[in-house]
């Protein structure tokens, strides 16, 4: 057992060349078919895109380049459109306007005060720092392109005015997206079902890698050498790519997340089985974010152990206290969280993340403006969750608030019990059954 207290005063291999590309330029969204309810508040996904400056065509003749663009796609993607899709395009002010009221509407206040607790307790954001405003400034600059299961919009991004490789390959990724709703129904994938944001990732995954590898292959096909080269080039300068880099780990890591890892997943079925076999993933889609990050134990059917929290965890805290937020962490959050611990080395944190199985979180907020935070995990063998509790140690040790790691039933369980003071935090620990 691990306790902390205070003193009361105080994989899968790809082509290079694919890889360059989707790195240079994952391009766009999903716009609200991504999971918006989830322990870092998923937004509409938007992605990093590189820039080659004020080259390419003239937006007037942007319908007949998108018309070509889209036969090219569905020779590539094999899918066949049901309903015509006619793209917007915006300028940077029109897709900063969108995404802003998009994010608002999708996450309410209430759910941005929960995710923000539950980050800075856990160390992954500063103290000093708006969630809110960290996304809207996030989204702002990385939206490509997006397209709306909800109302079969797809918007394209033109900062420069002009249609380049840039907007070009953002609007085949995007038109990707329509007809992966077209033909599987991407709102039947619930990603906005509450308590279930891990699995929500893990399909988004499959959503964007899919489209991923199609504009990847539409790159390597109809771009030249020399809009690629320039496209890969520019990466490292954009101001987009500088604005992500910027950011927090947790929130860029969960932004590029969907696409490369969703990449690889994806196209370890594509290259075994051809298209055929992505389409079969949507009838069977992943359970969790451990099956994108481990593909195999997709194909044997591993699913997220059963892991629950108390019913009555907010009424046995005292009168006064609410629950904000209960969802799943997840494998991938969960290695963001461990890899936050840099005396570990990236290969010991994933390898701790690895022996995951499943997991429940809540935030709850009490009298006064004490808050708790609970987090339960489940790993796959006592050696797993030994694993676990020595990378999480020094993380629980060093964080701002009072904190307690704890073992719970039998060997393959450990508790993150986080709390707003010590009193707050014994008290956790006691309706917990943990204390002691």
């Amino acid at each position: 057992m691990h306790r902390r207290r205070r003193d009361s005063a105080r994989a899968l291999t790809r082509p290079l060349a694919s890889l360059l590309i989707a790195a240079a330029l994952l391009a766009a969204a999903c716009g609200s078919s991504g999971p918006t309810a989830s322990p870092s508040v998923q937004p509409p996904s938007p992605t990093p895109t590189a820039s080659i400056g004020p080259t390419g065509s003239p937006a007037a003749d942007a319908s007949a380049i998108y018309a070509a663009i889209e036969e090219q796609v569905i020779a590539i993607r094999g899918l066949t459109p049901k309903a015509a899709v006619d793209p917007q395009i915006l300028d940077d002010a029109g897709i900063r306007k969108l995404t802003a009221e998009s994010f608002a509407k999708d996450n309410p206040k209430e759910l941005i005060d929960a995710n923000e607790r539950l980050l800075k307790a856990l160390g992954l954001l500063s103290g000093d720092v708006s969630l809110n405003d960290l996304y809207i400034d996030l989204l702002g600059s990385q939206v490509a392109g997006l397209y709306s299961p909800d109302d079969k919009k797809l918007y394209v991004v033109s900062r420069s005015g002009a249609i380049g490789a840039a907007e070009k390959s953002a609007f085949s990724h995007e038109f990707t997206h329509a007809l992966q709703d077209q033909t599987f129904d991407l709102n039947g994938l619930k990603f906005d079902e509450i308590g279930q944001s891990d699995r929500s990732f893990g399909r988004l995954a499959l959503v964007e890698g899919d489209a991923t590898l199609a504009m990847s292959n539409w790159q390597l096909k109809h771009l030249t050498s020399a809009e690629i080269g320039a496209m890969i080039a520019g990466a490292g300068n954009d101001e987009s790519t500088k604005a992500l880099l910027a950011m927090p780990a947790i929130l860029r890591e969960s932004l590029l997340f969907p696409y490369l890892q969703g990449l690889t997943f994806v196209q370890g079925f594509q290259m075994s089985g051809g298209w055929p076999a992505v389409d079969a993933l949507y009838a069977d889609p992943p359970a969790s974010t451990e099956q994108i990050l481990h593909p195999d134990k997709y194909r044997a059917g591993e699913g997220p152990l059963p892991v629950s929290l108390p019913k009555d965890l907010a009424a046995s805290l005292g009168e006064g206290w609410k629950l904000g937020l209960e969802d799943a962490f997840g494998e991938f959050q969960m290695g963001v969280w461990l890899r936050s611990n840099t005396t570990l080395g990236g290969g010991v944190a994933n390898d701790a993340a690895a022996g995951w199985g499943g997991d429940r979180v809540a935030v709850l907020s009490g009298p006064n403006g004490a808050w708790g935070v609970v987090l339960r995990t489940a790993w796959d063998t006592d050696a797993d969750a030994q694993a676990f509790e020595a990378a999480a140690a020094p993380l629980v040790d060093g964080l701002a608030a009072p904190a307690s790691l704890l073992p719970g039933a039998g060997g393959r369980e450990r508790w993150v019990v986080i709390g707003s003071d010590e009193a707050t935090l014994g008290r956790l620990a006691g309706v917990l059954g943990l204390a002691g």
